[in-house]
């Protein structure tokens, strides 16, 4: 297949996320799909409101060689944008609240060995230009047999 046409392929994700020293996890079934030089993976999270299950989330993860961002959509509407070095805007929207974020990231690598991927990141989360906390997350993606 030309290296232009897009390819879909199954892909378990598993992230990690590590902030004022407690670590979650979150692991899911998704769906790869390469398009050139860029990677996005797709996913649904489920999304758990004040009073039980709420609407789902769909994750677009869009995987450039230096640069990382992550849409959602669904029961929450967010952006999140990652380049080393580099502090870049996003957003959130909830049914309960909304405010403008930005991430500053101190350290971003990304590793692909065929179509497995591990990216790890480390960032400042603003919101509304006021330090929010300290985040360190990795992100595995392994295709699925």
């Amino acid at each position: 297949m030309p290296d232009n046409q897009p390819h879909k392929y199954g892909v378990s994700v598993t992230l990690a996320s590590l902030h004022e020293g407690e670590t979650s996890v979150f692991s899911v079934g998704g769906e790869a799909l390469q398009k050139g030089p860029q990677l996005y993976i797709r996913f649904e999270e489920p999304s758990q409101g004040p009073e039980g299950p709420a609407d789902s989330v769909r994750t677009t993860i869009k995987i450039l060689d230096d640069e990382l961002r992550i849409i959602r959509h669904g029961g929450v509407e967010s952006e999140q944008s990652f380049r080393s070095g580099q502090r870049l805007p996003g957003f959130y929207r909830s049914p309960y609240t909304q405010f403008n974020l930005s991430t500053e990231t101190r350290m971003l690598g990304i590793s692909r060995q065929g179509r497995s991927l591990t990216v790890k990141w480390e960032y400042e989360l603003y919101v509304y230009n006021e330090p929010s906390g300290q985040f360190a997350i990795s992100l595995h993606i392994q295709e699925e047999p």
